[in-house]
């Protein structure tokens, strides 16, 4: 059972992703709004922590993309997704020429289609009960969508995951496997907050809420996280950066990379920080089955356990 570790900011670095890794997943660590230096230190340190292949997330509108690759590339990272928008054609060859694989994000069939087009290796579909950024459609539509109609390359679904018999559905639906991101946060070996931890274990399922779009001018991709002051915070900041861009002192494009440094910052200060009050707790739809700390290979394990009793009990089902 392919299991893919969700590149968390601030959350998916050399512990959690070598500890996925070293159990039988495949971590993947997020670059989010690292420097290409930050990022040459953390792939390192991730060598130095496990054997086993990771990969490296990046965010496409990072201003030093390119940059970002050539390190990923010099370090001979297997894998490389992109992620936060339509990838550039350039950036995928310059991945495929240096003889990583690129997995990207398609959040509609034709999308896919055009990326398996410019050579993408794998796609990932995340519907919107996943934490963080979200599109508009949910994961089971997102796979009737996709999974039949995409057998170039191998898909990965992710979203509203947390159980092994979800993910059981999936690969019998023709994916390769899972994307899990949430269920890992209060990990053993995850670097996050005792308090952060504390309000994913206390949370349900309905407290985990998408940001609202306060002007359709101003497109900003939703965040899913636990509505808290943090909330009403990013709200004043989009009044904020709409009203500069209005008055003609910042364009649409600055905008969007301050509302991502914003999330930086008030992610940052919740997983690190601890500060779940004003800080954003970004999570996914099934925050409601995290009960407690466990370390990743428990984890792992329960996931396969469930998978496994589920098709037991098909088996003898049938042979009865």
């Amino acid at each position: 059972m392919a299991i893919m570790g969700g590149a968390m900011s601030w959350l998916s670095e050399r512990h959690l992703v070598s500890a996925l890794s070293n159990a039988g997943a495949f971590g993947v660590i997020a670059c989010g709004s690292m420097t290409p230096d930050l990022l040459r230190t953390e792939i390192e340190a991730t060598f130095t922590l496990t054997d086993r292949p990771f990969g490296v997330n990046l965010i496409t509108m990072h201003p030093d993309l390119d940059a970002l690759i050539d390190v990923c590339i010099e370090l001979e990272v297997g894998h490389i997704v992109l992620a936060g928008g339509l990838p550039p054609a350039a950036a995928i060859r310059k991945i495929k020429d240096a003889g990583a694989k690129v997995i990207c994000f398609a959040p509609a069939l034709a999308l896919a289609k055009r990326l398996i087009r410019n050579g993408v290796d794998a796609l990932v579909i995340e519907g919107s009960e996943a934490g963080g950024h979200i599109g508009p459609v949910v994961t089971s539509v997102l796979a009737q969508e996709i999974l039949p109609n995409i057998t170039e390359v191998p898909v990965f679904v992710a979203g509203g995951i947390g159980r092994g018999e979800a993910m059981v559905s999936y690969l019998e639906m023709g994916a390769a496997g899972c994307q899990l991101g949430t269920r890992f946060v209060c990990a053993n070996e995850s670097i996050a907050h005792p308090n952060f931890k504390k309000a994913f274990i206390r949370a349900s399922s309905r407290d985990a809420l998408p940001t609202v779009q306060l002007d359709p001018r101003f497109p900003v991709i939703p965040v899913r996280a636990l509505v808290n002051k943090g909330t009403d915070h990013f709200m004043e900041t989009q009044r904020q950066l709409i009203n500069r861009v209005d008055n003609g002192e910042l364009d649409q494009k600055e905008a969007q990379l301050e509302i991502e440094h914003f999330w930086a910052g008030a992610l940052k200060r919740a997983v690190i920080d601890g500060d779940v009050e004003n800080g954003s707790i970004m999570a996914g739809q099934i925050v409601g089955m995290v009960k407690s700390e466990q370390s990743v290979a428990e984890i792992l394990g329960e996931l396969i356990l469930q998978g496994e009793t589920l098709l037991d009990t098909r088996e003898k089902a049938g042979a009865a």
